[in-house]
């Protein structure tokens, strides 16, 4: 079975009666919200547990940011900054149903251009190109097991992606490799639940 570019494993998205899945918005202007997304075994919303965790991590730099949700599945993570008042967040998916759940929850939400984007492509032939804009805030959640962690965050370093002191979350599985990362990422919070490592990178 082919593997989705998005979020695995999740045991915490709530199957719906009609077979889709939902995912939560923990606070901000949508809190309570819930969200349908793909029910497929290739997606793994980040759990609540996690998220609720990281955006404390993040909560004195979200207010007007600019995010990147890289892999970004279901859009758990873009949706949540979204609600706590991030500025625009720009979603990357490869996969087009899951992209096409991701355009049907920018419109539950009522969210235009001005706020967010979706990019229905490859994650790492999307950073190949020239930026058009800087971000304060990625988001890096790929599928576990395929090596895609270092030469995104490498793509993202060195193609001019992200702003000078840019925060850079990772989440990614127990078992892999300490991922090798740009040297000028400095990690200034780490955590583990369960299976999975997630950490909080700021630029120096």
């Amino acid at each position: 079975m082919a593997r989705l570019s998005s979020r695995k494993h999740s045991n915490q998205s709530n199957k719906s009666n009609n077979g889709s899945g939902q995912v939560r918005i923990i606070a901000g202007q949508w809190r309570g919200r819930k969200l349908k997304v793909l029910n497929s075994q290739g997606l793994r919303p980040t759990t609540d547990r996690v998220k609720e965790t990281v955006f404390n991590w993040l909560s004195p730099y979200l207010h007007n940011s600019h995010c990147l949700d890289l892999f970004a599945g279901s859009g758990s993570l873009g949706f949540e900054a979204l609600s706590r008042f991030a500025s625009f967040t720009t979603f990357v998916e490869k996969d087009p149903q899951a992209a096409k759940q991701l355009k049907a929850n920018l419109q539950v939400l009522d969210l235009g251009s001005e706020q967010a984007k979706l990019i229905n492509q490859d994650a790492l032939q999307w950073l190949k190109q020239t930026p058009s804009e800087a971000y304060d805030i990625v988001f890096i959640d790929p599928p576990f097991r395929c090596d895609l962690l270092a030469p995104s965050c490498a793509m993202l370093n060195d193609n001019g992606w992200l702003k000078a002191d840019a925060l850079v979350y990772l989440e990614f599985e127990n078992e892999a490799n300490e991922p090798e990362l740009p040297a000028n990422w400095h990690c200034i919070k780490e955590k583990q639940a369960g299976q999975v490592s997630y950490r909080l990178y700021q630029l120096t």
